[in-house]
Order: structure tokens, then C-alpha cells, then sequence
């Protein structure tokens, strides 16, 4: 047998296994209606920063973030923009870092890494509402800040 033959013979044997897989072909399937309802919120972080001495709320899109995380935004600061539309924070960097727990009560615990008695008033307030805005739940939380032995609260946010 030549090498002709042979080609067209394998060629013909490829072609008759390729169709012959055993997928036939039909029509489009009903599936039913797409889904519907309610779509998932979008995610977001909601802090509470200072605008002319003042607790402002920020909410911010992006990930969910861990408590933990969140609460460590209010020691970074305002970004850029929120700079540029008079944001502060009162929250100094060595607050941190943070914890959070919630207690059987629903009442939230915050312990930081300084005294709440050496940080201002207004840094207190931001955490405590910060802390309240993740506990969607309890929107009335109380919130206890505590930090090297010291306590402050329980306290709601002064909103």
C-alpha cells in the first residue's frame, strides 16, 4: 500500500470517528423565565469622619471589609477626595489596632491599643458610630470602647 492510500484511508477514518461522537444536535431547551427580585445591595463601607468639628457620614464602595478593617480606615483618614470636601479624622494611627466583638446582648465591644481618656471626644463618637453602622441588625447598638484597662461606654452614637 502506497503512502496515498494510506492518508486518505486514515483521513476517512478520522472524519468517520469525529462524527460519529454521539452528540446530536436539537433545539434550544426552555429553561424557564430569568431570575427576578430583589438584586443583592451594593458594597459598601460607611464610616464616620469629622467635617467642621462635626461626625459626618462617608460611605465608600468597594469590598466587605472585616470590622477590624473598617475601624482601621477611621485611623487612616479621609482619601483624597474626601480631603478635598473638608473630611478629618480625630482617630490618631495608634488607636490601632482594632477588635470588635459582639456580645450575646447584641452590644458591640471595640478594644483599641491606647486609653479611650487620651483620645478626643469626637474620635470616640466616630468609632462608636462606625461600629453601630455594622451592626445593621441593632441599629440602636451600644457600643463599649475599651483600651489599656479603660472603658468608655456603653454608648449609642450621638446621631
Amino acid at each position: 500500500m502506497s503512502a496515498g492510500p494510506t492518508r486518505r484511508l486514515l483521513a476517512a477514518g478520522l472524519l468517520t470517528l469525529m462524527a460519529g461522537c454521539g452528540v446530536q444536535p436539537s433545539d434550544a431547551i426552555p429553561a424557564g423565565d430569568p431570575p427576578s427580585g430583589p438584586t443583592a445591595p451594593p458594597l459598601k463601607v460607611t464610616l464616620y469622619l469629622v467635617k467642621n468639628g462635626r461626625l459626618s457620614t462617608v460611605t465608600r464602595p468597594g469590598y466587605r471589609l472585616s470590622p477590624t478593617d473598617t475601624l482601621a480606615l477611621l485611623a487612616t483618614g479621609p482619601t483624597p477626595r474626601e480631603q478635598r470636601q473638608g473630611l478629618t479624622t480625630d482617630v490618631p494611627p495608634a488607636a490601632g489596632p482594632f477588635s470588635m466583638i459582639a456580645e450575646p446582648t447584641g452590644n458591640l465591644v471595640v478594644t483599641l491599643s491606647t486609653p479611650p481618656s487620651r483620645l478626643p471626644a469626637l474620635a470616640i463618637d466616630q468609632i462608636v458610630c462606625t461600629a453601630a453602622a455594622m451592626a445593621p441588625e441593632t441599629p440602636a447598638a451600644q457600643v463599649t470602647v475599651l483600651g489599656a484597662g479603660q472603658d468608655s461606654g456603653p454608648r449609642s452614637c450621638p446621631r
